[in-house]
């Protein structure tokens, strides 16, 4: 993929760094001198401009991406450069991230926001996922909150404990997707049986996650 990332800052360039190792194309794009560090990631494009122009997109040549990320470190800057990524350009996917969680609201598909990234929820989230068996924990949202990823640990005495994936009756608009045990990665079959201490991981409706944790957890 041709990946072009808004904001060179430390996430910008750790997230290049990443998809650069993964086999992607990825063009950095900020508009202060000190923030372009080639040497830190030398296989990477660079750009000096303001992402938030469309002259500038146009010179990064956004039309070619297959995914911008809006990484910098100021919500309004992060919210335009997703917008004319989606609006002017039809780039498929656009990843935004968010640094004032009060500012979450406005991170959706009406900005042209396809996935929001939250450092304090994601962090929370993961605190949650650490301690709890039973409950289950939201983890990302996608598209204006409509689907998110949700994790869920069985506990010993959870009702499917036992019972094969495809028997159970999951909710409309939910979808088991992975199971984690024991360290592996298991894409689930409706053969697979669960068992106690497995991690489901589902992508949901925010409507039914209720129903799905009181499929999950009634004892």
């Amino acid at each position: 993929m041709r990946v072009a990332i808004a904001g060179a800052g430390a996430v910008g360039r750790s997230i290049a760094a990443e998809l650069l190792e993964n086999g992607h194309e990825v063009l950095l794009i900020d508009i202060d001198p000190r923030a372009i560090k080639i040497d830190s990631v030398p296989r990477a494009e660079w750009l000096l401009a303001d992402a938030c122009e469309i002259a500038s997109l146009d010179e990064a040549g956004l039309s070619n991406c297959h995914v911008v990320v809006a990484s910098s470190g100021d919500d309004k800057v992060n919210l335009v450069v997703s917008l004319l990524a989606k609006t002017e350009y039809g780039v498929p996917r656009v990843v935004a991230r968010i640094n004032h969680p009060n500012n979450e609201w406005l991170f959706n598909e009406s900005w042209g926001v396809d996935v929001a990234v939250s450092t304090p929820r994601l962090l929370s989230a993961l605190v949650e996922e650490a301690v709890s068996v039973g409950d289950l924990v939201r983890l990302m949202t996608f598209r204006q909150g409509q689907a998110n990823l949700v994790e869920l640990t069985l506990a010993e005495d959870a009702p499917v404990v036992g019972q094969r994936a495809g028997s159970v009756p999951w909710p409309v608009d939910s979808a088991l997707v992975a199971i984690l045990r024991e360290g592996r990665v298991l894409v689930p079959t409706n053969d697979d049986p669960l068992e106690a201490g497995d991690e489901l991981l589902f992508v949901a409706n925010q409507e039914v996650e209720q129903e799905l944790a009181h499929l999950l957890s009634q004892h």
